[in-house]
């Protein structure tokens, strides 16, 4: 595989827990960016959590891998994170707000998402992995 992709919380989460399947992507993957809205649940995650120094620790060495860039919301984002909310709603099928920060980033750069979240399923201009 040799494409970038988008992270959602739980495929760091799976990352770190070593599923086979998930490590094999992220290892051919040559760029991985992380919405700052994931780095902010895993970190809150941390946060509640009981090994937060070395959960931190291992993180941080993440981001600072090359191929790994944090995604920024900008103006942009913010007309695609419009559209989808209102695309959502007029469905009645709404998602968590976080979540739709990171659709409308993953819609804005064309970035396919790697995410468990079905949801996601329910917007169809959002390219998934």
């Amino acid at each position: 595989m040799a494409i970038e992709i988008v992270i959602d919380t739980n495929r760091y989460r799976d990352f770190v827990d070593g599923i086979p399947e998930v490590v094999s992507i992220f290892r051919a993957t040559p760029k991985i960016n992380v919405p700052i809205v994931v780095v902010a649940e895993i970190r809150a995650g941390f946060a509640v959590g009981s090994n937060i120094a070395e959960n931190q620790r291992v993180f941080e060495a993440f981001l600072l891998r090359e191929r790994v860039e944090v995604m920024l919301p900008a103006m942009d984002t913010t007309r695609h994170y419009a559209t989808l909310y209102r695309q959502l709603r007029a469905a009645g099928t709404p998602i968590p707000t976080n979540d739709l920060w990171i659709a409308a980033l993953v819609v804005q750069y064309d970035v396919p998402l790697y995410s468990r979240d079905r949801h996601f399923d329910l917007i169809p201009q959002l390219p998934r992995l």
